[in-house]
């Protein structure tokens, strides 16, 4: 709870900060990489860093926090923090970290806000980001403690390396020693890290696109302007080792017996589809509308999988989109005005920025509750932000 003593002065200078926040952040990232420059090797995405999606997504965290502890008093955005220590103990942040980002965070603000920050400003703003940082730590420990070892990344072998639509690829992995594997849900997602041909680590997040449990595979799609796609789909083969992290993400199957909508774009299918093999395997009475947008058919990265559980469930239906469209598929991008929503309906979310905004948006206009609306994003959260 933020004390009586601070409200005050974050809610008279959140307008301020928060129109700064984003020349803030990339003086704080400048700060941090050059006092440590190691966090480069294995942690932070050297291409999010260039694009500038990780520094707003770090704006739009601490924005909506701040806004969140002046218009709710007493709580906190569960939703958010949850989100981000899904992300963070995938990436295997520990608490000591946290008093890094606080020196060099707070030193950016002070140089940012030079003219017009005074302690007491400078106090109120230590109390937010504290407020943030614990419930983070919190919420990481318990997600630590949750896994089945005490690792944060395991060596797995590749198993199988399968082509899965146009420009995508299907990677099956086995243990590769005996550490204990932690039981992934529907719908959650794997850290991956590589090594670069200069020698950098990097690591990205894949949803896990098969069964859940003990199994992991997860399918991507090479973007020849990226660093580690093309890596994975050039130079990894059969038989090589890579270090993965447990599997995490809050975005999973919700228990219940009310009808699920599964919508997705483009790769975004990969957590929609292991959410429908989870249904497809316990043979699963509930009401499936699957919505999936693709350029083109051959495109669709898990069409066989997605269509053969689609037809293994009774109360499955799958609606298709296609920019260059076939028979049995609508033409152009998914809109919900097209498509009768069962009552009740949870709606699952993943794809591109633009994409999963106008869907949730329609989806809201037709009766669906914010609360039953759950989205993934791939890379930096920077919904907060925008």
């Amino acid at each position: 709870m933020l004390s009586e003593k601070s409200r005050p002065v974050i809610e008279a200078t959140l307008p301020l900060v928060g129109s700064r926040i984003g020349s803030i952040t990339p003086k704080f990232y400048a700060r941090l990489f050059a006092a440590h420059p190691e966090l480069l090797d294995g942690l932070f995405s050297r291409s999010n860093q260039r694009s500038g999606n990780q520094q707003q997504a770090l704006a739009g965290s601490i924005a909506a926090f701040a806004t969140h502890l002046v218009n709710n008093p007493g709580t906190l955005p569960e939703t958010v923090l949850s989100r981000i220590a899904h992300r963070h103990a995938s990436l295997g942040i520990t608490e000591p970290q946290y008093q890094v980002v606080y020196e060099h965070l707070f030193a950016a603000i002070a140089e940012d806000l030079a003219e017009v920050i005074t302690p007491e400003i400078a106090e109120a703003w230590t109390e937010v980001y504290w407020l943030m940082a614990d419930a983070l730590i919190k919420l990481e420990k318990g997600l630590y403690a949750a896994q089945a070892n005490d690792r944060m990344w395991m060596p797995w072998r590749v198993a199988a390396k399968t082509p899965a639509g146009a420009g995508s690829m299907t990677f099956t992995l086995e243990p590769a020693d005996d550490t204990p594997v932690t039981d992934a849900l529907p719908g959650q997602y794997i850290s991956v890290k590589v090594t670069l041909p200069e020698g950098l680590r990097q690591v990205r997040q894949y949803s896990l696109s098969g069964e859940a449990g003990t199994s992991r595979s997860f399918t991507t799609k090479l973007d020849d302007g990226g660093e580690v796609s093309p890596v994975l789909h050039k130079s990894v083969q059969v038989g090589d080792v890579l270090d993965i992290s447990n599997p995490y993400g809050e975005i999973t199957l919700k228990d219940g017996d009310g009808p699920v909508v599964l919508a997705s774009a483009g790769i975004g299918c990969t957590p929609t589809a292991s959410i429908l093999r989870s249904l497809a395997e316990a043979g699963s009475e509930r009401q499936v509308l699957v919505l999936h947008a693709e350029s083109t058919l051959d495109s669709w990265a898990l069409r066989s999988q997605m269509t053969d559980d689609v037809e293994r469930l009774d109360g499955a239906e799958l609606q298709l989109w296609l920019e260059q469209p076939v028979a049995g598929a609508k033409e152009g991008f998914m809109s919900l005005r097209e498509v009768d929503l069962p009552a009740d309906a949870s709606l699952y979310l993943c794809g591109p920025l633009p994409f999963m905004k106008n869907i949730r948006n329609e989806a809201i206009n037709a009766g669906i509750p914010a609360t039953r609306i759950h989205y993934e994003v791939f890379g930096p959260d920077i919904w907060l932000a925008s």
